[in-house]
């Protein structure tokens, strides 16, 4: 037997997980802090920065905040040489913040349609093109892009975020195939739909959505920030050195269900 669950462990890696100050991202970095990892996030602003420092606090981790824009190319080039400065080069991206705008297409501007492809897609390239040069200096590294179902699904008023999830799916297949050589692996999570604040008015027990959801998903229920944490886990450590360019969808089954019958 050559397996053994050291494949699993993070020690010594340097994680960073982008806007990762609750929810999905807070949960991804917790889990992989709990593996053994380094963990560092950034967010637009330094009060936003601080208080992600004291959530991490809470829970027991000592995580790393930055303020920086992750569209911003020259921003995250500097973000990353002081990540290496203060506690070593990225072993391990996870591409996590993004936006959503609902609007329906023939009333959504372009300027705000390109906001959401410049934080959901730009960014996640930018982020990566500064985090490879290490990653192939050292002959390893772990990408991890939050997809969504809607690189797979399209639905009213989320083109341009259907747009560029779709887009960050092709992009994490075109990584793996332009670096997998490095011993460089990126691949994508898809949450299917997950229990946050966000969503709290949408859950409520007899509102349309949250029966059509209910409905949709074989398992029953909303997905819960925790469910992926061993995805992520799994994703960013040894145990998928040989996985690459694949987009695990976290979503109860709903990708592979056409619903209750009538």
């Amino acid at each position: 037997m050559t397996f053994t669950m050291n494949e699993f462990q993070l020690e010594g890696k340097v994680a960073l997980v982008t806007g990762a100050v609750y929810g999905i991202g807070f949960e991804i970095a917790c889990a992989l802090a709990t593996a053994g990892a380094t963990i560092v996030f950034n967010n637009l602003t330094q009060e936003s920065v601080e208080q992600g420092i004291e959530s991490y606090q809470k829970v027991g981790v000592t995580a790393h905040g930055y303020v920086c824009d992750v569209t911003d190319e020259s921003a995250v080039t500097a973000l990353i040489e002081q990540i290496k400065q203060d506690v070593g080069s990225v072993d391990i991206l996870v591409n996590n913040a993004g936006i959503i705008k609902r609007t329906p297409m023939v009333e959504m501007s372009a300027a705000d349609f390109r906001q959401v492809i410049d934080v959901d897609l730009n960014a996640p390239f930018i982020m990566a093109k500064a985090v490879l040069p290490d990653m192939m200096a050292k002959g390893s590294g772990k990408i991890i892009n939050i997809c969504s179902m809607m690189s797979e699904l399209g639905r009213e008023t989320v083109s341009a975020y259907a747009a560029a999830k779709g887009g960050l799916k092709m992009l994490t297949k075109n990584i793996a195939a332009e670096y997998g050589q490095y011993n460089i692996q990126c691949n994508g999570i898809g949450p299917g739909y997950i229990e946050t604040p966000q969503t709290a008015p949408l859950r409520e027990t007899g509102h349309p959505f949250n029966e059509f959801i209910l409905g949709r998903t074989p398992a029953n229920r909303w997905g819960k920030t925790a469910d992926l944490a061993g995805p992520a886990v799994f994703l960013a450590s040894g145990a998928s050195d040989f996985v690459n360019g694949h987009v695990l969808y976290v979503d109860g089954g709903i990708l592979a269900y056409l619903g209750k019958q009538p």
